[in-house]
Parts: structure tokens; C-alpha cells; sequence
């Protein structure tokens, strides 16, 4: 039935349509190869990565600061843990699903934000940990602690209301719903969590 009403339609019609299908086919192909051989340079995920990649050197930093021995990108009961420490027993994830099926057995997990600062892993381990000061650097900069109290616009040894006030204030001026910048209301929250952390 089609290559009858085929033959009633005028020749330049159907030869229109044919032209029209192998281009469309020439320019899908065209787009197929440069995006398989031309990838973007910068995916849309990279800001990601970048976080993690941050949170997993502070979290080595942290363990390394407390004399904890660890395993990084270990697995764990059939889970890719971001750490696993060995002497406790422990596997630190990024990962919900590896953190709710090693809960299932005798491993302790710990689940952390890619948001979390690496000195509040502390926090966050099933033991005690020392207090780290990281102090300042070979050129100067200031410590996770002094520059968090900073940040808030506060002295070092300022007590939680008084940080927690200060959050509140600055929150105001940089949270994204208000105008502000993202990247520094994530700088200001890492702040708020580090100053209340060694808050006295």
C-alpha cells in the first residue's frame, strides 16, 4: 500500500524527503564523532570531583595529624570505602549504599558529606581523637582553626553562642537565596563547623 502512494506523489517531494533523511543522518554522524573524539575539555561534573578530591587530601591530613593508619580506596566487604582503618576496624564512605551494607556487618562505618572539613572527621570516627592544631604553615597561612574564627570575624577563643551568632550574621550576606555566592557559603559553613568544633 505505501509504494502505491509512493508513485501518486510528485517525484521532487520524494526526493526531498530522501535528501532531508540523509543529511539529518550526515549531521547526527558529524556530531556523533566530535563528541566521541573531541570530548569538552571541562565536564560538567568537574566542580565535584574537585570537592572530592579536596575532602579526601584534608581527611589524609587529619589521619595523618591523629597517627592513624589507614587504607585509601580500600574495600570493604564488597564496598570501595574512601578510607578504611585497619587497627579499629573502620571504613570511612562518601557512598550511602556502601555505608548502609557495611553497617549489616562487624565493620564500623562512618558516613561523610563531600561538604564535611576534614578536621570534623574527628567527629564523626566511633573513638576518641586528639585535638589537632594544625598551626600555620612554612609561608605563613593560618591554621584550619584561626582562619575559621576569622572567617566569622571572631577571636579565637570565642564561645559557641558567639559563633553561632556570627553564622547567622554572615549567612545573611552570603547565603545564595540572598545574592551571595555559593562557593562562599560553602567556605562560610566549613568555617562554622571548624570553629565550633574547637570551640572552648
Amino acid at each position: 500500500m505505501l509504494p502505491e502512494a509512493l508513485d501518486t506523489l510528485p517525484q521532487w517531494v520524494v526526493d526531498g524527503a530522501l535528501l532531508g533523511l540523509a543529511l539529518s543522518l550526515a549531521v547526527a554522524g558529524l556530531f556523533y564523532v566530535l563528541v566521541r573524539f573531541f570530548p569538552s575539555e571541562t565536564p560538567e561534573y568537574q566542580t565535584e570531583v574537585d570537592s572530592e578530591t579536596r575532602r579526601r587530601a584534608e581527611m589524609r591530613d587529619y589521619l595523618d595529624a591523629i597517627g592513624e593508619q589507614y587504607a585509601e580506596g580500600h574495600f570493604v566487604e564488597g564496598q570501595h570505602v574512601a578510607f578504611y582503618l585497619p587497627k579499629r576496624d573502620v571504613a570511612i564512605t562518601f557512598d550511602a549504599r556502601a555505608y548502609y551494607r557495611i553497617a549489616r556487618t562487624d565493620t564500623e562505618p562512618v558516613l561523610v558529606e563531600h561538604e564535611l572539613p576534614g578536621v570534623a572527621l574527628g567527629y564523626r570516627l566511633p573513638f576518641e581523637t586528639p585535638d589537632v592544631d594544625f598551626g600555620a604553615d612554612e609561608n605563613g597561612r593560618l591554621s584550619p582553626r584561626e582562619a575559621a574564627h576569622a572567617a566569622l570575624g571572631l577571636p579565637v577563643g570565642a564561645t559557641v553562642d558567639e559563633i553561632k551568632g556570627a553564622y547567622r550574621e554572615r549567612v545573611k550576606e552570603v547565603h545564595p537565596d540572598h545574592g551571595g555566592d555559593e562557593d562562599e557559603f560553602k567556605r562560610l559553613r566549613e568555617a562554622y563547623t571548624t570553629a565550633k568544633k574547637h570551640a572552648g
